[in-house]
């Protein structure tokens, strides 16, 4: 029986938001699902405000999430990334939702010389996805500081695990990388490798997201990091999964990203739990590839 009340996650049927949906269900929350695979639209507001009356959180997930397809489509990426975070807060305003648990990026920080990436850096964009989260955070803060809705932002970093897309949202090279090595074909790396990510497992995120929801120490649209603080070189993703490399042309991107988490242990009292080790020998047993 589900006791802890009503929950909505936006983009519930991607590889976040299926973890997320289990993770709730698991915690004991009735949730109700927003995605455009199941033909409903964050953009309609209307029909927003009637699924989240009587809705304690709603985690908006929900955005086209791939930074070469928002070059290539920026007005697109926008109307769905930019307003459709719009849509959501406003209906979550008008139906008094207790707090908006928002998906950010750690593409805000852009190219950043300086490492672990902290909360007080300067955001720096370099495409029109990562401004629109950024946007998205922006809107959040308002929403909270004008209107009194509670909002959060959590800036995930490189999110990998059971059920990503291979072929999905930008930059899942841990999933690639499996597929292409189940496959008996080169794992395939632009550049040369070199760059490094700060890999964040997926049940981690799930947690940071409850715990987000249910913080007394958030809801004036703060913006939180949510990585593992380490960060690994591509070429090293690649000597664990196994087998043969070809590399290909580099592509626009930051060199490295490495989270300071400090501020999720603080408010959240966040912290990762599972390795890169584990995630990825879960992943290759997953596979068969073990």
């Amino acid at each position: 029986m589900n006791t802890n009340g009503k929950v909505v996650v936006t983009g519930g049927a991607g590889f976040i938001g299926m973890h997320l949906v289990q993770g709730l269900k698991d915690e004991g929350y009735e949730v109700a699902v927003v995605d455009i695979k199941q033909e409903s639209d964050v953009r309609k507001t209307d029909e927003l405000k009637n699924v989240f009356k009587d809705v304690q959180y709603v985690f908006h997930l929900a955005a086209l999430p791939r930074v070469q397809f928002s070059i290539e489509h920026p007005q697109e990426t926008n109307d769905t990334n930019v307003s459709g975070t719009l849509s959501v807060l406003e209906a979550a305003r008008a139906a008094n939702v207790k707090r908006v648990i928002y998906a950010s990026s750690s593409s805000v920080y852009g190219d950043s010389d300086i490492l672990p990436l902290v909360e007080s850096l300067p955001a720096s964009p370099k495409s029109p996805y990562a401004l629109q989260k950024y946007i998205g955070e922006l809107y959040a803060k308002l929403y909270s500081s004008v209107f009194g809705l509670s909002t959060v932002s959590l800036r995930y970093f490189n999110v990998y695990g059971p059920g990503a897309d291979p072929e999905g949202a930008y930059p899942l090279v841990v999933a690639k990388f499996i597929k292409l090595r189940s496959e008996g074909k080169p794992l395939s790396i632009t550049g040369d490798g070199t760059q490094t990510r700060d890999f964040t497992h997926v049940r981690d995120v799930v947690r940071a997201n409850i715990l987000a929801a249910t913080s007394e120490h958030v809801g004036k649209g703060e913006a939180i990091n949510i990585g593992a603080g380490n960060n690994v070189s591509v070429n090293k993703i690649a000597e664990m999964i196994g087998g043969e490399v070809a590399h290909i042309a580099p592509r626009l991107e930051p060199h490295d990203t490495r989270a300071d988490n400090t501020l999720a242990k603080k408010l959240l009292g966040w912290e990762p739990q599972v390795s890169l080790e584990e995630g990825i020998a879960e992943l290759k047993k997953i596979a068969g590839i073990a």
